[in-house]
């Protein structure tokens, strides 16, 4: 169902998007923010899933600005590789990257709405936080278990928000939650119990697809009230 285009950024980097497109006319377009394991199989899946319901989706490929065509897996050496990639990573610049699919995904001319995983979950936060800097304006963003969220829970979201926590994840304590939820009850949260980090990728050990279902289901909710 997909396919690559080049995207360039505000700064002339070029980068890959992976690019979803619907049978008809989108409903709304979507910018989708990988994990740390790069525009892989699941994210193009995730993608794929959104097309379907009506969604044009941009995924635009982070790592590019380090190594193009980076597709990790989620354990041993790929994992290994990945925190590498993670540590590079700079939230500031990958909002500019972010900005260049927002950029390619106004052209479809409907509401736009940015979702993310992981790292991609925290870019979404801060999409919405930070994205009127960038001429990014959203119409909702979502982000799946945002990974050191706390840092930036009291910035001020532009747009509505909805995350999606594991109540067992040892990656993002309960503190974080709580101080998003105490500087913004207006966010839409949701703990899932017995989920940890990454329950909504099935090619994760951590894969929860009780919890998955839930979340995507009150995503696609959210994302057809503030985005179609």
């Amino acid at each position: 169902m997909g396919e690559w285009l080049k995207l360039k950024a505000a700064d002339g980097h070029e980068l890959s998007g992976y690019v979803a497109r619907p049978e008809g006319e989108p409903i709304g377009a979507l910018v989708l923010v990988q994990e740390i394991f790069g525009v892989n199989a699941h994210i193009r899946g995730v993608a794929d899933g959104y097309a379907k319901d009506g969604f044009l989706v941009i995924a635009p490929a982070l790592f590019d600005r380090f190594e193009r065509g980076v597709e990790l897996k989620y354990e041993g050496e790929d994992a290994k590789r990945a925190n590498e990639f993670w540590k590079k990573l700079n939230p500031d610049i990958a909002l500019i990257d972010i900005a260049a699919a927002y950029d390619e995904a106004r052209k479809a001319e409907k509401g736009i709405g940015v979702l993310g995983y992981c790292f991609g979950g925290l870019m979404s936060w801060l999409t919405a936080t930070r994205g009127e800097t960038l001429k990014m304006q959203p119409s909702c963003c979502v982000g799946y278990y945002p990974g050191g969220i706390g840092k930036y829970a009291k910035e001020e979201p532009s747009c509505p928000v909805l995350l999606n926590f594991g109540a067992d994840d040892s990656n993002i304590g309960n503190e974080q939650v709580d101080a998003v939820r105490s500087a913004h009850p207006e966010v839409e949260i949701f703990v899932y119990e017995g989920a940890g980090h990454g329950f909504n990728c099935d090619a994760r050990s951590s894969y929860n697809p009780q919890a998955a279902a839930l979340a995507r289901e009150r995503t696609l909710r959210f994302l057809k009230t503030h985005v179609a």
